[in-house]
């Protein structure tokens, strides 16, 4: 059975990383952690690694995480729905909210529950999505502090993940603006203003982060040590914190080219092939994992020279070309993955879930 490989110390690597560059520029973060889909296993490992507070977008991500480790605080990263506010308030200490109404709900559910329930404010800047528009924000904080059982905690901002829109020194001070406006019109203090994501760590390195901007939630620079604004990878992080290993199933030659009428596959599209390869053949591979557990498009295997041929439900066709005598059924070829595909293959309940707790590691 194919699976997915979680390196703990590369992991920690990165955390470790993460933690002193925030540290360094007086930023507090949390750990976006839903890339892991609730998995107890590497919940676990997680937590064991880092003392942050956990973001998830998956209530019963959440209820496993305080299941876990009830002193965690943990927080709801998108505008929580007005049926969900019992749950919203038992698993989620914070969460972001636009809708007047639904915070009126949280309200009401929270002295029910006897219990304080934080929220962060989201605020448009351009993207797009969640987010309150900037000349609603004053009388919108007006009505939120009145509520009881309800304590603001800071101003956020979501960028990049919808429309692509890249955070800069001028939205983020624009931000901060609107805080100092609201502590000067009201006479009290926003703590934390939650603008900085992933996207936003390259700001860091040129020194284009304003001051004010004091909390960041990142997961996938985390996971894949990567540069999200400018698509790359930041340099002393690991990429390959994850892995994907499938076993071979079959090894046989075979046409490159294949015979009869052509309609659409299983993804709706119609192949295309060179016909002057129809003279010529391949040693063909297929392993036991398919586009229900993965997309082919965010996979790359990893010794060099096999290359993905295609993919149905649960087989994947590789050209194994000059690397067949290497392998036979019953081997494994292992996968690089990036944020997409383990995102899939952590969904899958087909895709094994193992940790290596391996001590020592090569640096990145």
């Amino acid at each position: 059975m194919s699976h997915i490989t979680l390196h703990a110390h590369k992991l920690a690597h990165n955390y470790q990383y993460l933690n002193r560059l925030f540290s360094e520029n007086g930023i507090e973060w949390a750990v976006v952690a839903k890339v892991l889909c609730g998995n107890e296993e590497f919940l676990k490992c997680l937590l064991e690694i880092c003392d942050k507070d956990f973001c998830d977008s998956r209530l019963t991500n959440l209820r496993h995480i305080k299941e876990l480790s009830p002193e965690t605080q943990t927080v709801y990263i998108k505008p929580p729905a007005k049926r969900l506010v019992q749950s919203i308030v038992k698993y989620a200490d914070v969460s972001f909210n636009s809708e007047i109404d639904t915070i009126k709900a949280l309200s009401e559910e929270a002295v029910k529950q006897d219990k304080i329930h934080k929220i962060i404010i989201m605020v448009e800047m351009g993207e797009l999505r969640e987010g309150i528009m900037v000349k609603d924000l004053s009388r919108f904080y007006r009505e939120a502090i009145k509520l009881p059982n309800i304590e603001i905690t800071g101003l956020g901002t979501n960028l990049k993940c919808l429309n692509g829109i890249l955070p800069d020194e001028q939205k983020l001070s624009e931000l901060n603006r609107f805080k100092e406006m609201i502590e000067e019109s009201y006479h009290t203090r926003i703590p934390y203003i939650s603008a900085g994501s992933s996207v936003t760590i390259p700001l860091i390195f040129k020194n284009e982060v304003p001051e004010g901007i004091n909390h960041f939630r990142v997961g996938e620079t985390l996971f894949f040590g990567t540069d999200v604004y400018n698509d790359s990878v930041i340099e002393g992080m690991y990429q390959d914190v994850f892995k994907l290993t499938a076993e071979i199933i079959e090894i046989i030659e075979k046409p490159m080219v294949p015979t009869g009428e052509v309609g659409t596959n299983l993804s709706g599209e119609t192949p295309t092939h060179d016909e002057t390869d129809s003279e010529k053949t391949a040693v063909r591979a297929i392993v036991d994992v398919g586009i229900l557990d993965i997309d082919p498009k965010h996979i790359c295997p990893i010794p060099p020279g096999i290359e993905i041929l295609g993919a149905s439900s649960d087989m994947m066709v590789l050209n194994l070309s000059d690397n067949h005598s290497c392998y036979q059924v019953g081997d494994t070829i292992d996968f690089s993955m990036n944020y997409m595909a383990v995102l899939r293959a952590m969904n899958s309940v087909y895709v094994d879930k193992i940790i290596d707790h391996k001590i020592t590691v090569p640096h990145p």
